[in-house]
């Protein structure tokens, strides 16, 4: 059986299979995925799926988007820009309509430095000012300082 060229992903599944002292049994019956199929893993022999990285990030307690740029299933950048997402929507500190007003202030921001959001999500809702080339920071504090009125007035 040939390399895939995810061998670099292997040997990163091994060290962090040792760090957290799990045999490779152990780890595959966390992972809910077979002995011999983790083992080729490891080896660069196969190259898993999203859901299986995710399955065998989520035994070892480790990042799945760091798993995903390991295996060339996601580039750096993306990487990035999805835990970014991530920490945003897992905030308990602000309500959800506080999360979509960030999300779109970043979006904004990202746009204004030449990177495209992968998702338009949270663009949908209605933003002051999208006309191509405009500043985004104004409009951005504009949403945030009706959003903050509406937080103060629970009768809005």
């Amino acid at each position: 059986m040939a390399s895939l060229n995810v061998g670099n992903l292997g040997e990163y599944l091994r060290e962090q299979r040792n760090a957290a002292q799990l045999s490779l049994r152990q780890l595959a019956d966390a992972a809910g995925v077979s002995n011999p199929y983790l083992s080729q893993i490891e080896r660069g022999l196969r190259k898993p799926s999203a859901e299986v990285l995710q399955q065998v990030a989520k035994a070892l307690r480790i990042s799945a988007e760091t798993l995903y740029v390991r295996a060339g299933i996601l580039d750096e950048r993306e990487r990035e820009e999805l835990e970014t997402r991530a920490v945003i929507l897992a905030d308990p500190s602000i309500n959800e309509r506080q999360k979509n007003v960030l999300l779109q202030i970043y979006d904004s921001f990202r746009r204004e430095n030449g990177f495209v959001p992968e998702t338009d999500e949270t663009d949908k809702a209605d933003e002051p000012d999208e006309t191509p080339g405009a500043d985004a920071t104004p409009g951005a504090d504009d949403a945030l300082k009706a959003d903050a009125a509406k937080d103060d007035n629970p009768h809005s």
